[in-house]
Parts: structure tokens; sequence; C-alpha cells
């Protein structure tokens, strides 16, 4: 992830849910806000109630994968935090890639054709 530092603190989630804005999807439900600096931030929560620790890291492992292929597509400068439901723990890696383009599009975080950097 060239572009991307993670979030990792608990003020910096919970400031992004209370002013963020917000997409849902089967798998996913994605939080965003634009920062203005030349970097993204990402944090990626996976519940207790998606499984036991073996498949939270495997959908926390894919949605990071899914994230880094598509990071040249996402704008710059914006605060990014993908909750994963209990549905994503069944979810194919292929279903879980819809869903986060899915939700990246509702919240227009996707560059446009003209767009660089």
């Amino acid at each position: 992830m060239k572009f991307t530092v993670t979030m990792k603190k608990n003020y910096e989630f919970r400031r992004l849910y209370a002013r963020g804005a917000s997409a849902a999807a089967p798998y996913l439900v994605l939080y965003a806000r634009k920062t203005g600096k030349g970097t993204n931030r990402l944090g990626i929560t996976v519940s207790t109630k998606v499984g036991k620790a073996v498949v939270r890291n495997r959908v926390r492992r894919r949605i990071r994968e899914i994230y880094r292929l598509h990071e040249q597509e996402l704008l710059s400068g914006i605060q990014l935090v993908i909750v994963a439901r209990k549905r994503a723990a069944a979810a194919s890696y292929s279903q879980l890639e819809q869903s986060f383009m899915r939700v990246c599009e509702k919240l227009s975080l996707l560059k446009t054709e003209g767009e660089n950097a």
C-alpha cells in the first residue's frame, strides 16, 4: 500500500464514524471522509461476530489485498474505515471485491477518466 497509512487509534475510528459518510453493501460497510492530505488513511474492522480469529484474519487479509489492488483507482487524501459484516466470513474473494467497488462508487471515491495522481 504505497500511498496509505493505517489507522490504529480508537479516537480516529470514532471521529470517522461520527463525521464521515457511509455506504453499505451485503458484506461491507465503508465510512469515508476527505482530509485534503496527500496520503490515504485506512482502517479495517472485523468484529468477533464474524467468527473466530482465523476467520477474522482471513477476512481482514482479503480486504487489505482488495484495497491494495485498487488503491490506484481511489482518490487521494481520504480516510477510510472498512467494517466487515457477518456475511463476509462466507463470502468469496470476488464477492468482497464487488462489494468494495460498489461502496466506493456510491461514495464517489473512484477517480474519473481525466484525473491523475
